[in-house]
């Protein structure tokens, strides 16, 4: 691998580790209306922008419709309407939008949206700086190395993937019991 490719990768790493998602006080407190909740969100997501689609106006739309997100007052949407889109967007390539609704119902249940969000926020930092340092060490150590790294995350992924879906499938079951 050149040295350019290196010098990307490091860049990415370290501004994944320095990514840090708006914490709950710093959400913007008015309300928004569409085209300013796509423009926030979106540039909040940026990192994440070869790994998910865009957030649209449709794509929250739907959301509405599904339950998965309250509706919008007077076509306005709150803090918490930018939380819980923030979760979905972070987590729809992971999860169905079944299971997401589900983690976001079940967790709602016994905890604030703020708490929800401060949660994640935090989990996915911690996740970030671990990944992230595991990437910067192994920049120097050539192809083979970040190649290994590659499939080692690939696998970790799947198998938590895994895992979430198989604990949501069985608190799905045991609700509707």
């Amino acid at each position: 691998m050149n040295d350019e490719s290196i010098l990307k990768i490091e860049e990415w790493a370290r501004k994944a580790a320095s990514q840090e998602i708006v914490s709950w006080d710093y959400l913007p407190e008015i309300y928004l209306y569409m085209d300013q909740v796509l423009t926030y969100l979106n540039h909040q997501l940026a990192l994440y922008e070869n790994t998910a689609t865009p957030l649209t106006s449709s794509m929250i739309n739907n959301y509405v419709k599904d339950g998965l997100v309250d509706r919008p007052e007077k076509k306005k949407y709150s803090r918490e309407h930018l939380a819980v889109l923030t979760i979905i967007c972070m987590l729809k390539p992971v999860l169905s939008i079944q299971d997401i609704s589900l983690l976001l119902q079940m967790a709602l249940k016994n905890f604030s949206s703020r708490e929800i969000y401060e949660k994640f926020r935090n989990v996915q930092q911690e996740a970030f700086e671990d990944i992230s340092q595991r990437v910067l060490n192994c920049c120097h150590n050539g192809d083979a190395e970040l190649l290994h790294l590659a499939a080692e995350l690939s696998i970790e992924a799947n198998a938590r993937r895994c895992a979430a879906e198989q604990i949501l499938r069985q608190i799905n079951t045991s609700a509707i019991s």
